[in-house]
């Protein structure tokens, strides 16, 4: 009996390295991670114009959204759009800005990664179920939750939280939540 033995041409091999590569790149894009360029001034000084990010697109399906953490999200008036804001408010939080400063739960919040006291108020309100408030990190110059053309972003059209900041090299870093809001969650 003879054996015959198929071989692949180079060109077959070749191919089909090209065509998992693109499977596999496309699954991770599509179920895990996302490069994300930050577009505007809306989350200075904690995120420059142009800086690109990693945005975590899986943890969401098995953890909830906590207060500080950074994320994308569908803008709901266009859901073509992307948005980068911070989450200050989860749902049943009541969320307030008075005189410049922000309160959550009746709590004053030290907020020292902004640059400059908020012009803009918000009278209390609690934040709904499957909802969080957000707010840009340059609170003056952001269209946020405080506008009713966010409002307050259901939780299906956040798409992930940034997790790892890699251009400008200079900006390198892993993205962290503020320990005022961290201990919030506490």
């Amino acid at each position: 009996m003879k054996t015959t033995k198929k071989t692949k041409s180079a060109l077959q091999e070749w191919l089909e390295a090209i065509v998992g590569s693109i499977v596999l790149t496309a699954f991770i894009i599509i179920f895990i991670a996302q490069s994300f360029s930050v577009q505007g001034l809306s989350m200075m000084p904690t995120l420059q114009n142009n800086q690109r990010l990693l945005v975590d697109k899986i943890s969401y399906r098995f953890t909830e959204p906590r207060k500080g953490d950074i994320i994308v999200f569908k803008y709901p008036q266009n859901p073509k759009e992307e948005f980068i804001k911070r989450i200050i408010g989860v749902p049943g939080d009541s969320v307030a800005i008075i005189d410049g400063k922000l309160f959550i739960n009746g709590q004053l919040i030290e907020e020292d990664y902004i640059l400059e006291p908020t012009i803009r108020g918000f009278l209390p309100q609690v934040v709904p179920e499957g909802h969080y408030f957000v707010l840009g990190d340059n609170r003056n110059n952001s269209l946020d939750s405080r506008d009713f053309r966010v409002g307050f972003v259901p939780k299906d059209l956040i798409i992930g939280r940034a997790i790892w900041s890699y251009w400008p090299l200079n900006k390198i870093e892993i993205v962290r939540r503020p320990q005022v809001l961290a201990e919030l969650d506490e």
